[in-house]
C-alpha cells in the first residue's frame, strides 16, 4: 500500500544533541567564517570597542557583528532587521554567535560605524588568497557595473529631467487653464461649479511644484555634475547597456583575477563612465598582487589615450579595443583607421595608396602635441570625394600613438582575449547582483555603499574559494 512520508508528532519527546556544535557540520561554510574572524586583530584593523569600557551596559565584540554580518552576506541576508531575525531562529547563526542576539540597531550601528575596517578586512582575504597561492599570475580583467541606490529615478534631477519636467508641468496648467476657458462659456451648473475648484485646486498644486523645482534647479546647478539625488546625495544617474535605460546609483569596479576569478581589487565611483578607471584599477590590483607588473584586459569604454600611456609609465601592460567612432565617419568619409602608418619611413599610407609625409606640429595649450601629415596634391585623386572636403586630406599623430598601436597589436595576436575578460569579470557582478537582490544597496552616502560592497566582494571572495579548496583545507591555511 502505498503512502505519504510522514512527519513527526510535535508533542513527542525526542533526544536532540547534547550541545549545538553537534547541529553543525565539519565542512559547513559557518566554521570557516569563525576561524577567519579569529585569525583577524580586529585593534590593528581599527574596529570601534575592541577594549570593553569601564561603566556602562556591557556591549558586543566587534567579532560578533563582524561574524553575524560576514554570515548574513554569505546567504543573502544583508538587512540588519532579517539578521536579528537570523539570531534568533538560525542555529548556524545561534552556534556562530553563542546564542547571542544582538538588536538591529546595534548590528546596523557596527556596519555604518566600521566602515574604513571592514574594508581592510575584505583586503586580508584577498592577501590570504595570494599566500597561499591562488593568485599566482599577475593577469586581471577590470570592468565596470552599474548599482541601484537608495533614489528612486523621480527623486534624481539632471538638467535634462529638470527642463523636461517644467515642460510637463507648463503644458498641464496650459491646458487646465484652457479648461478653465471653456467651462466660463458653459451655463453655470453645480457640476461644472465643483469641475472649476478641482481645476483650480490641480493649477495651484503645479505651480507650487514648479517652484519647488525651479528652486531645487539652483541646488542642481551648484552640485557636482550638475545633478541632485534627494534619497541619496551621493547617487548619480548613469545610462546602461540598454538604449533609453539608466540607473541611480554608482558604478562598482573591479579587477578580477584571470585565472581562479577572484576579485583582487574593488572601488566603487560616482561617474557613469570607466574611461578614467583603467590605471587606478591597475594600480590598486598590483598593490594587492605585491607586484610591479600586471597584465590587464578590459572593453573599449576604458580606451583613454592619457590611460595608456599611464599604464606604460607604471608597469602595466592594458590589452583593450580602441572605439571605432570618427567624425569623419559619421559623414561617411574614411576614418584615421583606414591609413596605415609606416614607422620606419614615419609616413601615412592612405586608401589610394599615396603617401601622407610629416607637415607639422600641431601644439595644444592643454593637450597633448599632434604631428600633422598630409600628402602633396588629393584634387586628382579618384576617392577624394570619400576622403575629405577639404584641398587635401590631413592626419594628425599623437607623440605616444606607437603605445596605441601596441595595444591593437596585442589584441590583434590574441583575439580570444576580450571573450576571456567577458567570461571572467561579468560571472562576479551577475552573482553578487543576484545575491544582493533587486534593490541593491541597502545604505545612503559613497562611504557607507563602499562598505557595502567590500562585504559583498569578501562573500563572494569566500564562496569562490571554499569551491576551489573546499572548507577544510581553506581552514587549514587560514590556521597556518
Amino acid at each position: 500500500m502505498k503512502r505519504f512520508v510522514e512527519g513527526m508528532d510535535r508533542s513527542q519527546a525526542t533526544f536532540l544533541p547534547e550541545c549545538l556544535d553537534d547541529f553543525v557540520g565539519e565542512d559547513n561554510a559557518v566554521r570557516v567564517v569563525d576561524v577567519f574572524v579569529d585569525g583577524l586583530d580586529l585593534r590593528e584593523l581599527g574596529f570601534e570597542r575592541v577594549d570593553p569600557k569601564a561603566t556602562g551596559r556591557p556591549s558586543y565584540h566587534p567579532s560578533v557583528l563582524l561574524r553575524l554580518y560576514i554570515y548574513g552576506y554569505l546567504n543573502r541576508v544583508q538587512s540588519s532587521r532579517r539578521l536579528e531575525r537570523e539570531a534568533g531562529r538560525n542555529v548556524e547563526v545561534m552556534w556562530l554567535l553563542g546564542r547571542l542576539v544582538p538588536d538591529h540597531k546595534t548590528i546596523a550601528d557596527f556596519r555604518k560605524d566600521n566602515g574604513g575596517a571592514i574594508r581592510k578586512v575584505c583586503a586580508r582575504f584577498v592577501e590570504l588568497c595570494r599566500r597561499i597561492g591562488l593568485l599566482a599570475t599577475a593577469s586581471v580583467a577590470i570592468d565596470g557595473s552599474k548599482f541601484k541606490a537608495v533614489n528612486n529615478r523621480d527623486r534624481n534631477f539632471t538638467k535634462a529631467k529638470m527642463a523636461r519636467r517644467l515642460k510637463q508641468i507648463e503644458e498641464s496648467v496650459e491646458r487646465y487653464l484652457h479648461q478653465l476657458d471653456s467651462a466660463d462659456r458653459q451655463e453655470p451648473t453645480e457640476a461644472i461649479a465643483s469641475r472649476v475648484t478641482r481645476l483650480h485646486e490641480k493649477i495651484d498644486k503645479l505651480r507650487d511644484e514648479m517652484q519647488r523645482l525651479k528652486a531645487l534647479e539652483v541646488e542642481m546647478m551648484a552640485s557636482p555634475g550638475e545633478q541632485i539625488s534627494l534619497t541619496d546625495p551621493d547617487a548619480r544617474s548613469m545610462a546602461t547597456s540598454g538604449r533609453g535605460s539608466g540607473v541611480v546609483g554608482y558604478n562598482v569596479q573591479a579587477a578580477v583575477d584571470t585565472t581562479h576569478h577572484l576579485i583582487v581589487a574593488h572601488d566603487v565611483i560616482q561617474s557613469g563612465s570607466d574611461r578614467a578607471s583603467l590605471t587606478p584599477m591597475a594600480e590598486l590590483a598590483k598593490d594587492a598582487l605585491k607586484v610591479d607588473e600586471i597584465d590587464v584586459v578590459a572593453d573599449r569604454g576604458y580606451f583613454s589615450a592619457e590611460q595608456i600611456k599611464a599604464c606604460a609609465d607604471t608597469g602595466v601592460t592594458p590589452t583593450l579595443p580602441k572605439p571605432m567612432t570618427t567624425g569623419m565617419k559619421a559623414k561617411g568619409l574614411f576614418g584615421k583607421h583606414d591609413f596605415r602608418y609606416l614607422d620606419e619611413r614615419d609616413v601615412y599610407i592612405c586608401p589610394a595608396d599615396r603617401t601622407l609625409s610629416f607637415l607639422s606640429h600641431k601644439r595644444q595649450k592643454d593637450g597633448p602635441d599632434l604631428r600633422r601629415y598630409a600628402a602633396e596634391s588629393c584634387g586628382s585623386c579618384r576617392l577624394k570625394p570619400r576622403c575629405t572636403t577639404a584641398a587635401r586630406r590631413v592626419v594628425t599623430r599623437w607623440e605616444h600613438e606607437h603605445l596605441l598601436d601596441e595595444v591593437q597589436r596585442r589584441l590583434d595576436q590574441d583575439p580570444e582575449a576580450m571573450r576571456r575578460r567577458r567570461e571572467t569579470v561579468e560571472h562576479p557582478f551577475g552573482t553578487i547582483k543576484a545575491r544582493m537582490g533587486a534593490t541593491h544597496f541597502l545604505m545612503k552616502r559613497l562611504k557607507n555603499v563602499k562598505t557595502e560592497t567590500a562585504l559583498s566582494v569578501l562573500a563572494y571572495n569566500l564562496t569562490r574559494v571554499m569551491n576551489i579548496l573546499g572548507p577544510g583545507p581553506l581552514m587549514q591555511a587560514m590556521r597556518a
